[in-house]
């Protein structure tokens, strides 16, 4: 059954494998930058763990042109499937092109509602934090995200040319909660 793990080293060999089947692509909602993303090395899953955590810690400011966000493992039967983080507000790159929560669901797990699921339960950790509606984005021409969006009450507000940010036509959705 699909759930959400904290990220956690505890999961290493799972995340590894994870990330291994992405082949080095880019992972919305993991949280590692492009260039780290064919790294599954230990000391990499460590410094994402404890990135992770900062993130998470209101207390910490977050560093400039970012957000308080909470980054989890989508998890399924205890194995990590994906990723999913809930930012906890927006920037101007998050309201135009990255919204408020960003998701992934390795190759192999895809069709299998994973990310419905996961996208649901984060709905909830964004309730938890009081937020009233979220912004989930995603490219015009991914017609599984649209109908994961959609089906958690996902409402298009349009379609935007984001070139400027270095992106595509990007469909932009909200989530009244």
């Amino acid at each position: 059954m699909t759930g959400l793990a904290a990220p956690t080293i505890d999961l290493y060999d799972s995340w590894a494998a994870c990330v291994a089947e992405f082949g080095g692509a880019h992972l919305d909602g993991a949280g590692i930058p492009d260039e780290e993303a064919a790294d599954v090395s230990r000391e990499a899953c460590e410094r994402l763990v404890a990135k992770a955590a900062r993130e998470r810690d209101l207390a910490v400011p977050p560093p400039a042109g970012r957000v308080h966000a909470s980054s989890f493992w989508i998890t399924d039967d205890g194995e990590v499937v994906g990723f999913i983080q809930l930012r906890h507000a927006l920037n101007e790159f998050l309201e135009n092109v990255g919204g408020h929560i960003g998701y992934s669901v390795k190759p192999s797990a895809r069709r299998q509602g994973h990310a419905r699921r996961a996208l649901g339960l984060v709905l909830d950790e964004a309730r938890g934090l009081g937020l009233e509606r979220v912004l989930i984005t995603c490219d015009e021409d991914n017609a599984a995200s649209a109908r994961t969006i959609e089906s958690q009450g996902g409402e298009l507000q349009d379609v935007i040319d984001a070139a400027a940010y270095g992106y595509g036509p990007t469909r932009r959705y909200w989530v009244k909660l």
